[in-house]
C-alpha cells in the first residue's frame, strides 16, 4: 500500500458509513408508516457494500504528480463503496386496528417490520465505523506531517 492508500481507504469508509447512518435514520423515522407513495407499508433499507477498485483517486493523482508510478501506486487497496440501497424482503407486520384509515377490509393494518433496537445497534455500528476511519485519517496525517519534518 502506498503512503496514501490508508487515506483512500478511510475516506471511502467514511462516505459508506455515512449513507448507512442516513439509510437507518430514515428507517426510524418510517417505523410506523403504514402508507408510501408506491403503495403499502414503509420497507426498511439496507445499504449493500462492496470491495472498491483497486486505484484510489488521491493516492493515484499524488503519485502521478509527484511522477512516482509503478509497484508504489499499483498494489493499493481500493476500500469500500456503495452499491445500493435495497428494500428488505420481510413481510409487514398486521394489526388489528379497524378504526385505521389504512385497514384493509377485516380490519387489519400493514406495518412495517422494523424493530427500533436493530435500527439503534445498526446507526451505533455506522457512528464507531464512522469514528474509527476519521481517526486513522487523523493518524496518517500525523504520520505524514513527522515525515515532512524529518525531511526538513
Amino acid at each position: 500500500m502506498n503512503l496514501f492508500g490508508v487515506m483512500d481507504v478511510s475516506a471511502s469508509a467514511l462516505q459508506a458509513e455515512r449513507v448507512r447512518a442516513e439509510v437507518t435514520a430514515s428507517n426510524m423515522a418510517n417505523a410506523e408508516t403504514t402508507r408510501t407513495a408506491d403503495g403499502g407499508p414503509y420497507r426498511r433499507q439496507q445499504v449493500v457494500f462492496q470491495t472498491a477498485g483497486q486505484d484510489g483517486a488521491f493516492g493515484a493523482a499524488f503519485m502521478s504528480h509527484l511522477g512516482m508510478h509503478g509497484s508504489l501506486s499499483s498494489n493499493a487497496t481500493g476500500g469500500v463503496e456503495v452499491v445500493g440501497v435495497q428494500n428488505d424482503a420481510k413481510a409487514p407486520i398486521m394489526r388489528f386496528d379497524p378504526g385505521h384509515p389504512d385497514a384493509d377490509a377485516n380490519g387489519y393494518v400493514a406495518y412495517p417490520d422494523i424493530d427500533p433496537l436493530t435500527e439503534m445497534v445498526e446507526l451505533m455500528s455506522a457512528q464507531r465505523s464512522y469514528g474509527m476511519n476519521a481517526s486513522a485519517v487523523q493518524a496518517e496525517k500525523s504520520m505524514i506531517t513527522s515525515s515532512l519534518d524529518i525531511l526538513k
